[in-house]
């Protein structure tokens, strides 16, 4: 399983728990995989997030739902995305995301499509604050943020 991909500690022995149900040995290898340094959580979290972040150009709340949907113990989560956007910072890769989605969106831009983009990046795991302030600060999406006012998302804002 290890030769496909990797995995985080909890996430192997649910899939081996899974394959080989009521099986003791299963604590045993998934703590020998341990002892010999091809299961640690702390260096899964930090693959997998710079991985999301730098390949698939994920902002960091989706990384967090990421890592977390992958059984990742929840103390290297954080630290983990600290790492993975210290390079970049998640407004710089919201603004490429943001210009590679113009790029494919057909004109004119109308209410119905600049909602649909702006959930698109909240999806993505971008903050909502942020969302707001590139797509006023792009000259071809202001005339139509302007008219919308963009209050769901600045609804959403507020509450969370």
């Amino acid at each position: 399983m290890l030769a496909r991909r990797p995995y985080s500690i909890a996430e192997l022995r649910r899939a081996l728990e899974r394959q080989f149900p009521s099986d003791p040995a299963v604590g045993d290898a998934v703590a020998r995989l341990r002892q010999l340094g091809y299961l640690d959580d702390k260096k899964f979290a930090e693959q997998t997030a710079y991985s999301l972040a730098h390949n698939r150009a994920l902002g960091p709340h989706r990384v967090r739902r990421e890592l977390k949907a992958k059984l990742v113990n929840y103390k290297f989560i954080e630290p983990a995305i600290e790492a993975a956007y210290g390079e970049i910072e998640p407004r710089q890769l919201l603004e490429k995301v943001l210009d590679r989605k113009l790029r494919s969106l057909k004109l004119p831009v109308t209410q119905r499509k600049l909602a649909s983009l702006c959930q698109s990046l909240l999806r993505r795991g971008f903050n909502s604050g942020d969302i707001i302030k590139a797509v006023r600060a792009r000259l071809e999406l202001r005339p139509v943020a302007e008219n919308t006012g963009l209050t769901e998302l600045e609804n959403s804002e507020e509450r969370g």
